[in-house]
């Protein structure tokens, strides 16, 4: 089933209902010319006053009622187009958000962002078009032709040359003009993509005085976008005015052959008059569904684009049924874990790992960078599925938890630090929605965030922008080990999360840890040896291999890898 069933069986009861005012709209359209035929034929050749005046005022009727149906479309159909694309932004982006990391990896997030802004809007106005007028450009078309038939069927004939060129023109502009705006919604990708790395990494730009560069490449983004889209409306440009042309050159035929049928006594004026007010209006119609194929195109592609998330299945998948006996809280086990990022080709990023970190232990990883240490904790709250192995949280595979359970028990402080626009209050609490002030202020304490926090101006209401901005390195680095210490975790991973923070307050966040819980089972991942050196025990890693592991004083005699660590940090003397 596809993602449009869903808002066809919820939304098609109103889009009908749009309908409706809009037949009644356009059958209104039609009565008029050929009420003005007989105003003009019978009313007015035979100086008869008060039929004038009677079918006057059923003309007036007529466009009244007409505007009744106008007003009701646009009414009903601007209220569904508007709830349809509020409401399929907020299940893509609810879509987005059970995704996994395999899964969103397949996107790069500007195309997610332009999906759900640009593409989303492509459909909603797709939508709205063809409930105001996509409906009533066929009606207006087939009636106008039947009561064009009903005034002179000799007339008609024009019909017959006009309709199949017209089809023709209108079936090679969807051929056409698809693959173009296809490369055009590409190129808006593109565009953002630039835009939002330039935005993320403007300081960044400012430092290297480097705005001619971004500068350059915003500019070849632009307008290779332009050039796209100037190509997709050239191509589709053609064909409006061919339709045009026919269909006037239709009209031209109309009076050509009207005006001799009128010097010959058979035809009366006013139906050659109606004739050309219905030609005009089978005119206007080819146009607006010329205009809605266009959209269509558009939104074709818009909606494959939006399809493709929709239908992506989540690679996290869990079974309750084989949950296994629960140990102690707190206990993280890797059996024979080897893992690779899917679609990376050569050697695995982790290959073998073994080891486990039983409740209260502080556990320490360390090794070069590449060797797999972000890797191997991001399998504990199951961002990955290990390639061959086991990874279990208190004796429970992962696999078979429910993701949504399994974080509940892990605060993670990632490598990358991310704070929310928003006070530093809400940032902490934002770990633990139900934590009361007293919690977040304890949890502000043992990061040793609490006393910069409370000498800034507006302390924890200080409200900060986008990023953290206005925050140093360490701050942002304490403020979040806060907000995952608020979550009042079982396990707690830290992903270099002090590389920022001087080596004394370091050892105060270590040593308040220590006491915050003697049952919280602590993951630290540092590139600094000192922060793992008093661990209960430290992990080696490799090139993805477990080299080592056990206590500082017996990787000193036992891991090389290990030992030239420590001399490149500490210094050779110290051994």
């Amino acid at each position: 089933m596809t993602y449009q069933t869903k808002y066809v069986k919820k939304y098609w009861k109103l889009a009908s209902a749009s309908v409706a005012f809009l037949i009644v709209e356009a059958l209104c359209d039609l009565l008029q010319p050929t009420i003005m035929a007989r105003i003009v034929d019978e009313g007015v050749a035979n100086r008869d006053l008060d039929y004038v005046l009677r079918l006057g005022g059923m003309m007036l009727l007529v466009t009244a009622v007409g505007a009744i149906g106008a007003v009701g479309r646009n009414i009903v159909s601007s209220n569904v187009s508007q709830r349809f694309g509020a409401e399929l932004r907020s299940d893509l982006f609810k879509k987005m958000q059970t995704l996994s990391f395999d899964n969103l990896n397949q996107f790069q997030t500007a195309s997610l962002i332009t999906r759900l802004t640009n593409d989303v809007t492509q459909i909603q106005e797709f939508v709205h078009r063809m409930m105001r007028i996509f409906v009533r450009a066929p009606i207006l078309s087939i009636g106008g032709i039947i009561m064009a038939i009903y005034l002179s069927p000799p007339m008609s004939l024009v019909f017959v040359v006009v309709i199949p060129i017209v089809a023709i023109l209108i079936t090679f502009n969807l051929k056409i003009g698809f693959p173009f705006f296809g490369r055009v919604q590409e190129a808006i990708d593109r565009l953002n993509g630039v835009m939002r790395e330039h935005l993320a990494g403007v300081r960044v730009v400012k430092a290297f005085n480097r705005f001619e560069y971004e500068t350059d490449r915003f500019e070849q983004a632009n307008q290779h976008l332009a050039h796209i889209t100037q190509s997709a409306m050239r191509v589709m440009a053609i064909f409006s005015p061919s339709i045009i042309l026919v269909v006037n050159m239709g009209i031209a035929m109309v009076l050509w052959f009207g005006g001799s049928a009128v010097d010959g006594g058979t035809m009366e004026i006013g139906k050659i008059m109606a004739f050309i007010n219905y030609m005009t209006q089978i005119l206007h119609s080819l146009m607006m569904i010329s205009m809605v194929f266009n959209m269509f195109v558009r939104a074709k592609v818009s909606s494959d684009r939006v399809a493709e998330v929709f239908e992506q299945v989540n690679t996290m998948t869990f079974s309750p049924s084989l949950i296994g006996e629960m140990t102690s809280a707190g206990r993280v086990d890797f059996a024979d874990v080897t893992f690779s990022y899917q679609g990376s080709v050569g050697e695995p990023v982790l290959k073998q790992i073994s080891f486990s970190c039983l409740p209260g232990e502080t556990v320490g990883i360390i090794g070069s960078t590449g060797a797999g240490k972000s890797s191997l904790i991001s399998l504990v709250p199951r961002f990955y599925d290990p390639t061959i192995g086991v990874v279990k949280v208190d004796g429970c595979d992962v696999r078979n938890m429910n993701p949504k359970e399994l974080r509940e028990r892990i605060g993670i402080v990632p490598q990358q630090t991310l704070l929310f626009t928003g006070t530093i209050y809400d940032n902490i609490k934002w770990g633990n929605p139900t934590a009361t002030k007293e919690e977040v202020y304890e949890a502000a304490k043992i990061a040793q965030a609490d006393n910069f926090i409370t000498s800034l101006t507006h302390g924890y209401e200080t409200v900060l922008g986008q990023g953290g901005v206005n925050l140093s390195g360490g701050q942002k680095q304490r403020v979040a080990i806060a907000r995952a210490l608020v979550r009042k975790p079982e396990i707690l991973i830290m992903d270099d999360s002090t590389s920022a923070v001087d080596v004394t307050t370091e050892g105060k966040i270590r040593s308040e840890l220590g006491r915050f819980s003697q049952r919280l089972t602590c993951i630290v991942i540092a590139q600094r040896i000192t922060s793992v050196l008093t661990a209960d025990k430290i992990i080696v890693l490799d090139e993805g291999n477990l080299v080592g592991q056990g206590s500082h004083e017996m990787l000193m005699g036992t891991c090389q890898v290990y030992q030239d660590i420590f001399r490149s940090q500490i210094g050779k003397e110290a051994v």
